[in-house]
This record gives C-alpha cells, sequence and structure tokens, in this order.
C-alpha cells in the first residue's frame, strides 16, 4: 500500500491530463480499487481546495481515506519534536501539520509515501524539511518516491 500526498495527486492530475491519458487513470483507479493507493483525510482536502474536480474524482473511485486519529495525531506530534517546531511556529521552508500528519499516516501504516515535493539535498536544519527530507530521518525511516517514480516503478505501459 502506498500513501499519496496532495501533492502527488496534483503533480499527476496537472501533467497527466485525464482526458489526454485515460490510460493512466484506468490504471490509477485500479490501484485505488485494489487498496494499493490510499489517501489521508487532511491530503484529500488540500487537493479539493486546489483542485476540486480531482478531489471528486478520487472520491467516485472510493479511494481508501486514512482518518487523523489518535495515534496518528501522537506520531505527528513526535516528529514534530523531533524537528524542532515550537508550537505552532512551523518554518515556511518546511514541512507544516498536514505534512507531519500524512508521513505519520505513512509510517503507522508501514506504508510508502508518494509525494512531489521538493528533495533536499543535505538539508542540516530540521525545521526546515520538506517531507522527503523528514521521511529519509532514522528516526522516521519512511521510504517517499514521487509520482513519476511510482509509475515508472509499475513497469506499465500505456497506449
Amino acid at each position: 500500500m502506498q500513501v499519496l500526498d496532495a501533492s502527488a495527486v496534483i503533480y499527476a492530475w496537472d501533467n497527466y491530463p485525464p482526458e489526454q491519458l485515460p490510460g493512466i487513470w484506468d490504471w490509477l483507479a485500479e490501484e485505488i480499487r485494489q487498496t494499493r493507493l490510499v489517501i489521508p483525510d487532511v491530503a484529500l482536502d488540500e487537493v479539493g481546495h486546489k483542485i476540486p474536480e480531482c478531489r471528486a474524482w478520487l472520491r467516485a473511485q472510493q479511494i481508501h481515506i486514512l482518518p487523523t486519529s489518535e495515534a496518528v495525531l501522537l506520531e505527528a506530534l513526535r516528529l514534530k519534536t523531533l524537528i524542532g517546531v515550537d508550537g505552532e511556529r512551523y518554518n515556511p521552508k518546511g514541512v507544516d501539520e498536514n505534512d507531519l500528519i500524512i508521513v505519520a499516516s505513512a509510517r503507522l501504516f508501514g506504508s510508502e509515501l508518494i509525494s512531489n515535493e521538493a528533495r533536499q539535498a543535505g538539508q542540516q536544519v530540521p525545521a526546515k524539511c520538506k517531507i522527503p527530507a523528514v521521511c529519509a530521518m532514522a528516526q522516521v525511516d519512511v521510504r517517499c518516491l514521487n509520482f513519476l517514480e511510482y509509475l515508472k516503478r509499475s513497469g506499465r505501459v500505456f497506449r
């Protein structure tokens, strides 16, 4: 099972338009039906704020929505402490509360995370880390790949 971040879904919608590349979206629909792709509730909300028709498509496919449970919130709090966020003072160059909930969801479900947030080479300030850098921390250890990596790894050929 892979957990979707809003950035990956939005990237896919913008770069692989369903009306032009329906084969990709048929495949994604099957991945959703088989529960190989799931999305945290906060990520689905983010998608809906930016591209309501994409959220409607995800809902029409009956994507499994991961709730923000108490266990997820506790893990997100652990991650927040790990990266040194004080109170609600998130660094604008790093993750925010929703990002930590998304990473926490992937970690608790033992899943990979698909995120198109920027990769940061050698980020030294934990509070400035984006999702991929947080995932790569030894205390987090969540495999993170972007949508194109996920697509290539599938080995699928779309005609």
